[in-house]
């Protein structure tokens, strides 16, 4: 035998004698029982659905970048920069409201007005109502439910601020943050999603993610604000008549209407709560077949109003389709979403027009998301099909498949009582803020912009000073500058 073949041989046996007893171990083991696949395809779809409502927390998330861009796009250039600061802030403060407080109310129980379990919610927590559903803290099922939720409270709170660009005071969005991030969005929170209130009205309110629960309440807030706060210097003429005060970049805006629009899948698909039976595609179809008839409708309503296509109207035509079909989403087949934005996108148009005539609200939110929302809510008692009614076991089909009014005065009374506890909370709350340490701004701050009066810089320095000045801003020196040439003039004497 040649050294090279032994050496094979040696290689073989050794292979075997370690393999022998791992096979005889593992002939050992009892196969598997019915039982124990159950319990495996069971972890396995848990995780799936885990890491689905993951993904749509994080495209929820993404829509505080779309609701930046509009802002900033609807608002002038000296108050750019406000707009980030804001966002960061209301999202940092309500972010620990919720964890601490709200989180608990909307879903720490089944009773009738609030939850009463899981005030500072942490690892281990018993939970109570739809929360309990998503099983223990250790599992990481529930946390992913208290992180997905907290989304929408975010989103809800950023609705608040559209009305009131370029002249409130900063600290009135730390106060109000907490306030509604602990109370006024949990309670109809809990009303809607977590078992309450509007599960015992008829058969069941039907709001799938949140026309009111999320949108008519951020809205209703918004217009307790701008009605407390007043509209912007120079809105309305001396004979009362409005005025437009552009926005300073149709592109920032568009941006945020397309971010806002993905965003939405996740608002709307990941409401499903899992990847059961695929529904999540039929959601995110109905969402964007409502957002594309918001378009279509707004674009036809400007044209026909004003014979000029608007950009944010057809902007937040897009806006409105996509609020419009939000409660709808789970209940509602592919034919009805498009006949739903496109009355939500004719619906924002009117609606701008007709309440800037008395109320300043720059980026028109209380149309976009209150009546809207209101419109979209309202829809699932005139569109809800018997199979998705059924299906995801709330309420009854709709007039057009021969419901009757039932379902639609159902969803009438949850947007009438939407409506009035959340107006009385926040009117109260800003009513608190304004007799205390004031609401708006004083005339010299809004007339600078907020920009330099409230965070002592320009969200667009080369805009507003003048370019000797920005030697200390790192430009480089020019021979004006050097020579002491009255170029040099101060950035009020410009400004001025």
């Amino acid at each position: 035998m040649s050294r090279s073949t032994a050496a094979k041989a040696a290689m073989l046996v050794g292979l075997t004698a370690l393999i022998a007893p791992s096979a005889a171990f593992a002939q050992e083991e009892p196969p598997p029982t019915l039982d124990s696949l159950a319990s495996g395809l069971e972890t396995v779809v848990g995780e799936g659905n885990l890491t689905w409502i993951l993904v749509g927390t994080v495209l929820v998330f993404f829509m505080q970048a779309g609701f930046a861009f509009l802002e900033i796009g609807f608002s002038r250039g000296k108050n750019v920069g406000t707009g980030i600061a804001k966002i960061l802030v209301n999202f940092s403060f309500v972010a620990i409201a919720w964890w601490a407080v709200g989180f608990a109310i909307a879903f720490g129980g089944d009773g009738t007005i609030a939850g009463d379990k899981g005030f500072l919610f942490g690892f281990g927590d018993e939970m109570g109502g739809l929360a309990a559903s998503f099983g223990d803290t250790a599992t990481g099922g529930t946390a992913a439910f208290f992180i997905f939720q907290f989304m929408f409270a975010a989103v809800s709170l950023a609705i608040v601020w559209g009305t009131t660009l370029e002249r409130i005071k900063f600290a009135a969005y730390p106060i109000f943050a907490i306030v509604f991030g602990a109370l006024i969005y949990p309670l109809i929170a809990h009303w809607g999603f977590g078992g309450g209130l509007f599960a015992e009205i008829g058969d069941g309110v039907q709001d799938f993610a949140g026309s009111s629960v999320v949108h008519l309440t951020g809205a209703t807030a918004a217009l307790a604000a701008v009605l407390l706060l007043g509209p912007r210097k120079g809105k309305y003429g001396p004979d009362g008549k409005p005025r437009a005060i552009p926005g300073h970049n149709m592109a920032l805006f568009g941006l945020g209407v397309l971010i806002l629009w993905l965003g939405w899948f996740g608002f709307n698909g990941a409401s499903t709560l899992g990847t059961a039976d695929g529904r999540f595609a039929e959601v995110f179809v109905v969402t964007n077949l409502g957002a594309a008839a918001g378009v279509i409708g707004a674009m036809i309503a400007i044209y026909m109003t004003s014979k000029t296509l608007d950009v944010g109207m057809i902007g937040n035509g897009a806006i409105a389709g996509l609020v419009g079909i939000t409660a709808p989403s789970g209940y509602v087949e592919f034919w009805a979403a498009p006949i739903i934005g496109l009355v939500a996108g004719i619906l924002v148009v009117y609606s701008v027009l007709l309440i800037d005539k008395k109320i300043d609200d720059p980026v028109g939110a209380l149309s976009a998301h209150g009546v809207a929302g209101i419109w979209g809510t309202l829809a699932c008692g005139i569109f809800t099909s018997p199979r998705l009614a059924e299906y995801v076991g709330v309420g009854n089909e709709g007039l057009v498949y021969g419901g009757g009014i039932g379902q639609l005065g159902t969803q009438a009374a949850a947007v009438a009582l939407t409506f009035a506890a959340v107006f009385a909370l926040s009117y109260a709350t800003f009513l608190a803020i304004k007799l205390t340490i004031g609401l708006r701004v004083d005339d010299d701050a809004e007339e600078a912009g907020l920009d330099i009066s409230d965070h002592g810089m320009y969200g667009y320095p080369e805009q507003f000073i003048p370019a000797p000045e920005l030697v200390g801003y790192g430009a480089a020196p020019t021979a004006a500058t050097m020579a002491g040439s009255p170029a040099t003039a101060t950035s009020k004497e410009v400004t001025a």
